[in-house]
């Protein structure tokens, strides 16, 4: 399977979750959280008309001169986000576009915007080059992993397919 930026962040949110996404148990369509999470972008689109990217099997947010821009709204996950736009680097620098990264997260009920700045390393390649292995071997495995059973899985998509 072709790895996407949604499965490097499952794998860091939930190992569970990036497994069933992956084998094609998709849940999202029945998630609110997700609904908000697509009318940000869209809104977002909208103000910067054509900002959404697909290149392969990846969608980026925005680009610009210097940025990829990739756009969150919640940082509930910061680690997960900060690898996915990595990957997302990674893909672009392997079809010749440098760019740095630019993570923002847009919470509604927050006054001040977070924004990380992230940067392509030989470094990082390497840990993503492993990552994407250790991925590989998670979504190949013929069992499901076992759920978390952490504060966060009642926001989950796919909390009733886990717990009820």
């Amino acid at each position: 399977m072709k790895i996407g930026g949604t499965v490097i962040n499952y794998y860091f949110h939930c190992k569970r979750q990036c497994w069933l996404f992956s084998n094609r148990i998709n849940l999202e369509d029945n998630s609110e959280d997700v609904h908000i999470g697509r009318v940000i972008h869209e809104l977002k689109s909208e103000k910067n008309k054509k900002s959404e990217i697909t290149i392969d099997n990846i969608k980026i947010d925005k680009i610009t001169d210097e940025y990829l821009v990739e756009i969150k709204k919640s940082d509930a996950d910061v680690e997960a986000a900060k690898w996915q736009t990595l990957f997302y680097l990674k893909k672009l620098k392997d079809k010749g576009i440098y760019r740095k990264g630019k993570l923002e997260f847009d919470e509604k009920n927050k006054q001040n915007k977070k924004t990380i700045y992230l940067e392509l390393t030989d470094d990082i390649e390497e840990e993503l080059e492993k990552l994407i292995d250790k991925i590989n071997e998670l979504i190949t495995q013929p069992i499901i992993p076992e759920p978390e059973k952490d504060k966060k899985c009642k926001k989950c998509a796919y909390y009733e397919y886990c717990y009820i």
